[in-house]
């Protein structure tokens, strides 16, 4: 029932530390949690557990631990399930047992990152199960949420999908705007060939067969075949045939998908499940 269906390596603690810590210094403001400080004697402790309200992909668990310790290290936190695995209704994720203050004051930061990120993951594998019989695999963008790039690529890998580029400067991508200051296609190939290193790719836009002609004809690694009907989809990964990644964009939705991966693209780049993915309902509840 709660089946892994990833191995991705956590991230480091020093890139999701700080984004905890800037969450919690939000929420706790000039005077901290004064609702469960006036309400709750210091000494009282208490024992929660995460919980799944529906059923989806799980990821985050790191940073809603972190959202505990940060507050108060001597916080137990202990995984009942790991990031990546199918959860159900019920499904318990975490027991979490300390200080009452403490848990309380934490609650909102941990929920807030666990069910956005399993909220991504679970968008991200709903695409991916569709796709599973091809050779074919969805990815993201970088249309993520200022500051969360970072844990948000992560979570589309516990959901089975993969990575895109992070940033501007990890390849190279030539799209219309680019190609249409530089005043052609081949010359804006050709400057980019001459300005990159040896370990960085180049891929192209293109809209129109002649445009995936003429990328062709120059040489690039990966083609981004953008916002074509399945008709033209499949005629442009015909004409590929392999010499190089093909890619398709635009208005991808989970109606679509199964026809746009039967074309025989390598990659479907689909925006909406870091900027739109829903979150994924999860509690913290008194079992």
């Amino acid at each position: 029932m709660n089946q892994k269906i990833s191995t991705v390596p956590p991230l480091a603690q020093v890139l999701i530390e700080p984004l905890v810590r800037a969450a919690l210094a939000e929420d706790l403001g000039r005077a901290g949690d004064i609702t469960s400080d006036a309400i709750i004697p210091s000494t009282t402790q208490a024992e929660l557990f995460l919980v799944a309200r529906k059923p989806g992909v799980l990821a985050g668990l790191d940073l809603a631990r972190l959202a505990f310790f940060l507050l108060d290290p001597s916080v137990q936190f202990e995984p009942l399930l790991e990031d990546g695995a199918r959860l159900q209704v019920g499904s318990r994720i975490a027991r979490v047992s300390g200080s009452a203050r403490v848990l309380l004051c934490a609650e909102r930061t941990a929920l807030n990152f666990l069910c956005h990120l399993s909220g991504i993951a679970s968008a991200t594998a709903s695409i991916a199960d569709r796709i599973a019989q091809w050779d074919c695999k969805v990815t993201c963008t970088r249309k993520t949420t200022p500051m969360l790039r970072a844990v948000e690529k992560y979570a589309v890998r516990v959901g089975g999908g993969c990575n895109h580029r992070f940033g501007l400067d990890d390849a190279v991508l030539i799209k219309d705007n680019h190609i249409a200051i530089a005043g052609s296609l081949a010359l804006a190939v050709e400057r980019a060939r001459a300005a990159i290193g040896h370990m960085v790719k180049i891929e192209v836009e293109v809209d129109t067969l002649a445009q995936l002609d003429e990328a062709l004809a120059i040489g690039v690694d990966v083609i981004l075949l953008d916002n074509m009907d399945i008709a033209t989809l499949s005629e442009a990964v015909r004409r590929i045939d392999g010499r190089a990644m093909s890619e398709a964009s635009g208005g991808v939705t989970p109606d679509t998908v199964e026809q746009i991966a039967a074309t025989g693209v390598n990659r479907i780049a689909i925006g909406w499940i870091t900027h739109s993915a829903p979150i994924l309902d999860i509690g913290f509840d008194v079992l």
